[in-house]
């Protein structure tokens, strides 16, 4: 008998640099500057442009790079100080040294002056298109000079309190090396700030003292150049031997709810840092954003993510809240103590993916990826591509887009978990640029650049797809047709079987570069099968074993489906003592997914 499950829902993530998604200059110099190179806006996501990206199949926006980040451009008429060329990245500067965590970057603003109120438009306008929104928090460091221009009353900015002769104490904001100066780092590669252009700010050297510990946790007062020189490390109460100088959650509260987590916190005391951060999240929910993607989760303790979440929930129960975490034995630990929705699903999916797009592996690895995850597999949000992995259609990946168009099945049909898109990967950008620090293969960060790919699909800011190539265009159509099936089927969100291993044993031509499984729910049924071979086209008989045909309770004899992924072409499901029979024609890298409703 089938079970009865709360049905879970699948949403679909766009992730937008912000800095870059309405940008139609196309100049792209290396090193460029705004002027030359151009910079996009809150005002570019037009309602057209948000519409068209609600088409897509998504449910929630992700605006990269919103918080107030250093950069090098000359702000001082607004009353921001200006930023040491030195310890930026780039000249854009990184989305992950945020200088000010109570306003908007103001590269983003047709008036400076008003950024934060043309972001919070950019908000209304975005839930006026059915999308939630979700912004930034990088907790394990901000940048090394952190100077808020607009606090709420109340508000003191990282570091004002510190007891800087101290290398550490729990309130505290970050760890000091008393007595010593910050250098910067011996450049290599031939790196230069700015690219070796002069600067006004460059004839006097960046000044801090006592230097303070650098964001990925380097000790040194001279960090090298691999290190996160440009931020600096938050305390946490985490003391420089590794101990906790706070309560740990009892036993058991990986069981507990929120409202559990949200209780225990009020009777303990907590390091300024967790408050501080606590606040600022408070802040933009009443902005109405919707919910946070946190930067390099698992450097941080889980412990202040218990007393994070569980006080964002308690003022909203459907913030959506996901993370980076890398470290696969940590995942159950985020999720049930630290209270978090969604963490990416890179070092298993992803990377398995990735290794099977550039024949590395068989698709059977999958079978075991998810068999791994089967206990938290909704929390492990899926992806091929965001801002700091290889662009799908790079050399360096998969070499073109519709190398990717497999894997981009299995990754968004595979689990009830998110899907996250990356804006360009939809019409196949290559992020060939050579923009200055950011290098090609990943669309940069770090600079002003063009995105030649998405600006197609922009054409000038009528969001209307007029400039893309043929093959551009259908890609982007693929891409809707399978985001919209994955929100919008019941079977999508519901149980899961893999038909991998009966397929391999059956033999009759199914190799190791074609992954079959199927998802059901009580309102409907649903086989995916994707042919990862670029070649070869595959005709063959797909099993869908003889407990799963008991599961779904049919009856020997035909069943008509429709193929939704393939403009819904009728495939015929053929059970016959029990067994069942799919027979597909898969073209090189092509996909079905064979829909039976109940």
């Amino acid at each position: 008998m089938m079970e009865i499950m709360q049905q879970k829902k699948k949403f679909v993530v766009y992730q937008v640099f912000t800095r870059l998604f309405g940008n139609t200059e196309t100049n792209n110099k290396a090193w460029g500057t705004s002027q030359e190179n151009g910079v996009g806006k809150f005002n570019d996501f037009t309602n057209k442009a948000l519409s068209e990206i609600k088409k897509l199949g998504v449910t929630h926006i992700w605006y990269t790079g919103v918080p107030h980040h250093a950069l090098v451009a000359d702000y001082e008429a607004y009353g921001i100080a200006s930023d040491h060329p030195s310890v930026i990245k780039g000249r854009a500067g990184s989305p992950y040294a945020v200088k000010d965590y109570y306003n908007v970057n103001p590269d983003l603003a047709v008036d400076p002056a008003n950024r934060l109120e043309e972001f919070q438009s950019l908000v209304e306008r975005s839930h006026a298109n059915g999308l939630k929104v979700i912004i930034d928090i990088v907790p394990n460091h901000v940048a090394r000079r952190y100077k808020g221009v607009t606090n709420p009353e109340g508000v003191v900015d990282f570091g004002d309190g510190d007891d800087t002769s101290v290398a550490y104490h729990r309130d505290n904001n970050f760890y000091y090396i008393p007595g010593e100066a910050f250098e910067l780092p011996d450049f290599e590669n031939g790196y230069l700030p700015l690219g070796g252009e002069t600067h006004p700010m460059m004839v006097d050297p960046y000044v801090e003292y006592p230097a303070k510990w650098t964001g990925n946790g380097s000790r040194l007062a001279k960090p090298k150049f691999d290190d996160w020189y440009e931020t600096v490390k938050v305390n946490y109460g985490i003391r420089p031997d590794g101990s906790k100088d706070f309560a740990e959650l009892p036993i058991g509260y990986e069981e507990r709810t929120h409202q559990e987590h949200y209780a225990f916190w009020l009777t303990q005391s907590v390091p300024d840092s967790w408050q501080k951060f606590r606040d600022i999240a408070l802040y933009w929910l009443a902005k109405g954003v919707d919910g946070f993607r946190y930067d390099m989760a698992e450097m941080v303790p889980v412990e202040f993510w218990s007393y994070m979440n569980s006080a964002i929930k308690h003022v909203n129960p459907d913030t959506f809240l996901m993370a980076e975490v890398y470290q696969p034995h940590l995942y159950r630990d985020y999720i049930r103590l630290g209270k978090m929705d969604y963490l990416y699903d890179k070092v298993d999916l992803y990377d398995t993916l990735k290794d099977i797009i550039q024949g590395k592996q068989s698709t059977d690895a999958i079978v075991d990826v998810q068999a791994g995850m089967q206990d938290i597999e909704h929390h492990m949000l899926h992806f091929l591509d965001n801002h700091d992995e290889q662009r799908v259609a790079s050399p360096e990946f998969a070499g073109c887009a519709e190398k990717g168009k497999p894997a981009m099945v299995v990754s968004t049909l595979l689990s009830t978990s998110p899907t996250m898109v990356y804006f360009g990967q939809e019409v196949g950008e290559p992020g060939a640029e050579d923009a200055g620090f950011g290098k090609p293969s990943r669309t940069s960060i770090f600079d002003y650049i063009g995105v030649p790919s998405h600006q197609r699909w922009m054409n000038h800011g009528a969001f209307d797809g007029g400039l893309l190539t043929d093959a551009e265009r259908d890609l982007r159509s693929y891409y809707q047709c399978l985001l919209n099936l994955s929100v919008m089927s019941p079977a999508a969100a519901g149980h899961y079987v893999e038909l991998q291993t009966a397929n391999r044993q059956q033999g009759r031509g199914y190799e190791g570069n074609l992954f079959a499984f199927a998802r059901y729910s009580q309102e409907q049924l649903m086989v995916v099968v994707a042919n990862f071979d670029p070649d070869s086209k595959e005709s063959l008989p797909v099993v869908v074993p003889e407990g799963v045909i008991a599961e779904w309770k049919l009856d020997d004899g035909e069943y008509s489906c429709q193929d939704a992924l393939n403009g819904n072409k009728t495939v015929m499901l053929k059970v016959e003592a029990g067994i069942g029979c799919l027979a597909l024609s898969l073209p090189p890298l092509g996909s079905s997914v064979v829909i039976l409703d109940r």
